[in-house]
């Protein structure tokens, strides 16, 4: 018999502006795109508070609108990403190498979901 149950899953969010949004679009909103040369590093965010101001207080000046997206990456893949504290004691994120963004993209479960807009 087999059985149908998921893996447990650990919300995460990330701030965006309007391209890197556009590129999760057309991947249905299943994966986030390729990090350019200039980013080696992917941040998710631990908490929707925080990405609601890096959404605010950079999206938004740097490109007229910011965005705040949801999703869930399977916890136990997590487990290799140790939560980096970059501030204060809710500015929590974790730090995940460009080269390991397909195996992250391999682990998201359900869709990208835009949660907030702010312009």
């Amino acid at each position: 018999m087999v059985q149908n149950e998921q893996a447990p899953t650990t919300v995460l969010w990330r701030p965006t502006g309007p391209e890197e949004l556009e590129l999760v679009r057309r991947s249905g909103w299943r994966s986030w795109p390729p990090r350019l040369p200039e980013q080696p590093i992917f941040y998710p965010v631990l908490n929707e508070e925080y990405a609601v101001k890096i959404a605010k207080e950079w999206n938004v000046p740097h490109h007229g609108v910011g965005y705040v997206t949801r999703f869930r990456v399977e916890s136990e893949f997590l487990r290799r990403y140790p939560v980096q504290q970059a501030g204060g004691e809710t500015i929590l994120e974790l730090w995940v190498p460009a080269e390991e963004l397909d195996e992250f993209n391999a682990h998201l479960v359900g869709p990208i979901e835009v949660v907030h807009e702010f312009r």
